[in-house]
């Protein structure tokens, strides 16, 4: 049996005083779809970052494919190569057009040819519902339109899995049914995916597995049918009733 695509062992992590992940064990096998919930500040985004190395862990370990990424001598670079980060604000460069936006990290990250790399961001653009619109500044594209363009930057580069960080928490709330739909497709591809998410009715139609996180600790972790219709830990049913009562589920 091959091992999970990322498999996270223990991990600890912590900001001073205040512990942000305090033991996490998490698994994610081939082709699926894992959604983290929980409250604003316990531990989503921290736990992407972790696995994606821009945030050192304390203690633990996260494998990539079987192999310990997280050891010192591991290459941050390299391992970014093998996983598609997409962040809450976009984080395009707004100096470049949409395509270049796109194929820059091809070019760099991948040694792809200019050539190359402009046939292949041509392909995921258009994909993504952006064809005609390569050359525009990223400055003047919608937020939701910005969102794909990050998807397909990420996803240009066939990575091992993609990480994706509250992709709609910075989008008016007519643009996020767009950027949740490209999300769509890449589950429908079989993409292996880690999406902390706040949209719980997305996290019960795309994810195979959720997850709650509270306060650092991952407390409930099984079938969106079962963790969002009939969770078994006290914190995720006091969680999940506040979003209710609030009209958010």
């Amino acid at each position: 049996m091959s091992p999970p695509v990322i498999d996270i062992q223990g991990i600890t992590k912590a900001f001073g005083d205040r512990e942000v992940l305090k033991g996490i064990d998490l698994a994610i096998a081939e082709h699926q779809a894992v959604a983290l919930i929980g409250a604003s500040g316990s531990g989503k985004s921290t736990l992407l970052r972790c696995i994606d190395l821009l945030v050192d862990i304390d203690d633990g370990d996260i494998l990539l494919d079987g192999e310990v990424i997280t050891d010192p001598s591991v290459s941050p670079v390299a391992v970014r190569r093998k996983l598609g980060f997409v962040f809450q604000a976009y984080n395009l460069f707004p100096h470049l057009n949409v395509l270049d936006n796109v194929t820059l990290g091809l070019r760099k990250g991948t040694g792809m040819s200019a050539a190359e790399a402009e046939e292949s961001a041509l392909k995921m653009l258009a994909r993504f519902g952006l064809e005609g619109r390569e050359k525009e500044s990223s400055s003047n594209l919608s937020g939701g339109q910005q969102q794909r363009v990050a998807i397909a930057r990420a996803f240009a580069a066939r990575p091992r899995a993609m990480l994706l960080d509250e992709v709609t928490s910075a989008l008016d709330p007519e643009l996020v049914g767009e950027v949740l739909r490209a999300v769509r497709d890449l589950k429908d591809e079989g993409v292996t995916m880690l999406i902390a998410t706040h949209e719980m009715s997305f996290a019960r139609e795309v994810a195979d597995t959720v997850g709650f996180l509270h306060e650092g600790r991952l407390v409930e972790v099984g079938p969106p049918e079962q963790v969002l219709e009939d969770p078994q830990d006290p914190n995720t049913q006091r969680f999940l009733r506040r979003l209710l009562e609030a009209r958010r589920v």
